[in-house]
């Protein structure tokens, strides 16, 4: 496994070597029982994660912070490609998935008018994946609000996860 890199471009970019199959990859992106393990960053747990995985469909997520704070994601799905793209719109919400403006949560997030959340997954070979995220955060407000670490958080526990299900496989 390599370590990130991000991609100085306007948007924010995350991007992850792994070192498992990429259909391993995405399952562990795709499925809520995995998803409850790596979302977030250090430290959150996820205790709630409902999906509907289909382009119109929706996931739900519950971010809960080391002192008991919740926090709710919703993603709303705009296409799929199996096991290569996901194209998605996240957002702050609450726990019934409605939209809420991350400034009532005490969070800067300076979202890019009309542009979607895309998650790429490349098949290296050799039984490598490369992930990438890309956000609809510009890259200097994503470092200046923490999501950029937040995400970098994010693929470190997801990496933690495929580690140990590439060797269950």
């Amino acid at each position: 496994m390599t370590k990130n890199t991000v991609n100085e471009t306007e948007r924010m970019v995350v991007t992850r070597v792994f070192d498992a199959p990429r259909e391993l990859v995405w399952k562990a992106w795709t499925d809520p029982e995995y998803i409850m393990q790596w979302w977030g960053p250090k430290d959150f747990t996820a205790p709630v994660c409902q999906m509907d995985f289909r382009v119109g469909g929706r996931l739900l997520c519950c971010m809960r912070a080391p002192d008991g704070q919740e926090f709710w994601n919703a993603v709303e799905y705009r296409e799929i490609v199996p096991c290569e793209k996901i194209v998605s719109l996240m957002y702050f919400s609450d726990a019934q998935g409605n939209k809420v403006d991350p400034a009532q949560l005490g969070i800067e997030h300076e979202a890019i008018d009309g542009a979607y959340d895309v998650t790429l997954f490349e098949d290296l070979g050799n039984g490598q994946t490369k992930l990438t995220f890309i956000g609809n955060e510009p890259m200097e407000s994503a470092k200046n609000s923490g999501q950029l670490e937040g995400w970098n958080q994010i693929f470190d526990k997801l990496a933690e996860l495929v580690a140990g299900l590439a060797q269950t496989d």
